[in-house]
């Protein structure tokens, strides 16, 4: 990792929220904490792993639902802290595939590919029974994540452009016998050019539902979106649900 933060340091969070503009467009922020808010239920408490800079914890924290975070990286929970109800939200600097904090919690979730960012497939599964941890009996784990886009790399490819547009480059690079990925960004600004690379590895909807079962969680509903489009071969990503069997 660059630093203490990871790969989500100073750099990054200062234009992360700019860099990543679209996603929070309220048409793709308000379904997802509809989604959420229903899962947590009245008086229920939310545990999101890689909070950020507050994309959905906010909003959601907005509707009523009781909001903590686990994330590595403080320069990203700064800015969350700058924004309008940060200061009430609670944050736990660790990795959420092992950080524990207190009380139990009706839903935990990672959303916009963040469970690519462990980087091995056991820290995969310390994420979730990490969650599986914190979850009351009936809680729910829920992740949005790609579903690798295998389907795009020609013979002897392993390149696949995510962004082309004026000042802006992106492209994954991946190594299919390892399930490993690298999103790579190069950005120019009146001609002066940035690049950031930062590892990934890439997982299969049925290799989280494993993941799931030995956790001790079973699959309850797997949607394209937040809005409950159904899950097809077509997908390119997928909200899943796993429940916490009640006691």
């Amino acid at each position: 990792m660059l630093d203490e933060d990871g790969y989500f340091g100073e750099a990054v969070a200062e234009r992360y929220d700019e860099s990543s503009g679209e996603m929070f467009d309220p048409e793709v922020v308000d379904p997802a904490v509809d989604f959420l808010a229903e899962l947590a239920g009245e008086g229920g408490r939310a545990l999101e792993f890689g909070i950020g800079t507050g994309r959905i914890a906010l909003p959601l924290a907005r509707r009523g639902v009781q909001v903590h975070g686990i994330d590595l990286s403080r320069a990203m929970v700064e800015r969350l802290r700058d924004k309008p109800g940060g200061d009430a939200t609670g944050v736990t600097i660790g990795d959420f595939a092992t950080t524990r904090v207190d009380g139990g919690f009706s839903v935990a979730y990672l959303v916009f590919n963040t469970i690519m960012n462990l980087t091995s497939q056991d820290a995969q599964v310390d994420c979730f029974r990490n969650a599986a941890n914190h979850l009351e009996p009936g809680g729910c784990f829920v992740v949005e994540v790609t579903v690798p886009d295998l389907r795009r790399l020609p013979p002897g490819q392993n390149a696949v452009p995510f962004r082309v547009e004026e000042g802006r480059l992106g492209f994954d690079l991946y190594d299919v016998a390892t399930q490993s990925m690298s999103s790579h960004h190069v950005r120019v600004v009146d001609g002066d050019a940035t690049y950031l690379s930062v590892p990934f590895r890439y997982v299969w909807p049925a290799e989280l539902d494993l993941m799931a079962r030995l956790a001790g969680l079973r699959l309850r509903e797997r949607w394209d979106g937040w809005s409950r489009e159904p899950f097809t071969s077509e997908s390119r990503q997928h909200v899943s649900v796993w429940e916490k069997a009640d006691d």
